[in-house]
């Protein structure tokens, strides 16, 4: 597939740098494509040479599916720089969570109980296939779930659209991942998001980002 991922983070750089390794056509999409080459990206993209660099609305635009790996607070935002008509009609992988670190750390979560950052996404771009997942865990085990107990953990898929759902679950697959489980419509994935909170203290007690959770059943 051509694939977009928005957000030059630790999270867009994992999901590139993993699609492109299992042969998809990849674009990070950025805001400022100078500002970004002149940045700490260019380490990174020296590594990377077969992953592109566009605008926001350019990468979106030649992609049939998009990633939402930018920051939860700048989603929104990002999306509507990228453009409405450019992701219409596409399935949006929406990785981000509404973390809000306005009195520090921990976070607490902008949106929660009765909506969710994927819903408020889905209402924006109506013409657009969003899909929540990959948001409950580090970056490393989202593109390389073998890396922990052998993949045997679990990943969720949020959404309204069978086929989107079907696309973004076969991309999950190709990573690692055995055991994804389908929540259900959209509104499931304040379930994901609501997660943080949990994922932050273990993060905190733990002292490492390399865990993840395994639904026994």
């Amino acid at each position: 597939m051509r694939i977009a991922v928005l957000g030059t983070g630790s999270v867009g750089r994992a999901l590139a740098a993993r699609t492109a390794e299992l042969g998809h056509q990849v674009t990070i999409g950025t805001r400022d494509v100078a500002a970004t080459r002149a940045g700490e990206h260019a380490a990174w993209a020296a590594q990377h040479p077969e992953v592109g660099l566009a605008t926001l609305a350019a990468a979106a635009g030649d992609a049939e599916l998009v990633a939402n790996a930018t920051n939860g607070s700048g989603s929104l935002p990002a999306l509507t720089t990228a453009g409405a008509a450019n992701l219409a009609g596409k399935v949006l992988l929406d990785i981000a969570n509404p973390l809000d670190f306005g009195a520090g750390f921990p976070p607490t979560l902008s949106v929660h109980n009765t909506d969710s950052l994927a819903e408020r996404i889905q209402r924006e771009f109506p013409q657009t296939k969003v899909v929540k997942s990959l948001n409950t865990m580090t970056a490393e085990l989202m593109v390389y779930p073998l890396r922990l107990a052998d993949g045997e953990h679990s990943v969720f898929v949020s959404g309204d659209d069978a086929e989107a759902k079907r696309i973004v679950t076969g991309l999950l697959v190709s990573f690692g991942h055995t055991d994804v489980i389908d929540l259900g419509d959209l509104s499931t994935a304040r379930g994901t998001e609501m997660l943080l909170p949990l994922w932050l203290r273990l993060y905190g007690r733990l002292d490492t980002a390399n865990f993840n959770v395994k639904i026994v059943r």
